[in-house]
């Protein structure tokens, strides 16, 4: 398998850095990490579904990782929804979204707002109409942390570690350098530190959005898959059934031993869940499991 760097035009012409593996003649899965991550987050993940017969892209979502930092900082989910937009516009065909958190509400809003985005399906990863505010405010409290960075990797691992106590600290911290970048002799987290402006505002004040998102999950006709972290505060069994009433494209899967970071907790459960609702939805969709309805064109 090649892994392709490649670089999205998103909106206002903004650059989204993303990383293209797979078949080119195979169905594509647009890959979108949560606030504060960055495309590597899904690297196992996406290089299991490469294997199952997909073509998966992950990208940098604006502000983090490689991507543009826009000046002056605009962070709204208007402003990743528009993102989401022009990515798919430059597919050759609708992809499977696969949104974490902050990737998923994007997705959503994509999806379902004027213009809604021609996606073919959509998987929403411990998100959904609303949230639990405790949850999603100690989300919000750690990316506040250690806004001067650390003095190494492993200072770093230890931050992690404290914030997912039931979560193993590796041995070895080099996978954090995909986090991180090198910045006048610190360590610091790989993301803009002006989109928790936007973070606090959605935790501070939810219910603006939770009548957007549940106006967006009604009116979601892709199949749709939500998987749900077992241990997850952010995101409560009786949350995910209501988004499953509200969107009846929609299906639940619960990955267990995971919380909120459901990909990075439990990667194996995780990756068997989208798998299985793939299989599923690639059977229902083309003639055969394995036929592939999407042109050979090469994306960038």
């Amino acid at each position: 398998m090649t892994l392709a760097a490649v670089e999205f035009e998103g909106a206002s012409g903004i650059r989204l850095a993303a990383d293209i593996l797979g078949h080119p003649d195979a169905p594509v899965v647009l890959m979108l990490h949560g606030g504060g991550q960055t495309r590597h987050a899904w690297r196992a993940t996406a290089s299991s579904l490469v294997d199952a017969g997909w073509r998966s892209i992950t990208v940098d979502l604006r502000g983090h990782g490689e991507s543009t930092r826009p000046r002056p900082p605009a962070y709204a989910l208007e402003d990743f929804a528009e993102d989401v937009r022009a990515l798919i516009a430059q597919l050759p065909q609708p992809a499977v979204v696969i949104g974490a958190s902050l990737g998923g509400i994007a997705g959503l809003l994509a999806l379902t707002e004027p213009p809604a985005a021609p996606a073919a399906g959509l998987v929403l990863v411990d998100v959904a109409h609303r949230f639990q505010p405790r949850g999603g405010g100690r989300i919000v409290s750690f990316m506040e942390q250690n806004p001067d960075g650390f003095a190494s990797l492993s200072d770093a691992a230890d931050a992690v570690a404290a914030y997912l106590p039931k979560r193993p600290r590796p041995g070895d911290c080099a996978g954090l350098r995909h986090s991180l970048r090198r910045e006048a002799g610190r360590w610091k987290w790989h993301w803009d530190p002006e989109v928790l402006t936007q973070a606090r505002t959605l935790i501070h004040d939810p219910t603006q959005l939770s009548a957007r998102l549940t106006l967006a999950a009604t009116r979601l006709r892709q199949p749709c898959l939500l998987v749900r972290g077992a241990e997850s505060d952010v995101l409560t069994t009786a949350i995910a059934r209501e988004f499953i009433e509200l969107a009846p494209s929609s299906t639940l899967a619960e990955v267990p031993r995971a919380g909120h970071m459901v990909a990075g907790d439990n990667n194996d459960a995780f990756t068997a869940a989208i798998c299985t609702w793939l299989d599923a939805f690639a059977a229902r969709t083309f003639a055969r499991p394995n036929q592939q309805r999407f042109t050979a064109s090469e994306l960038p």
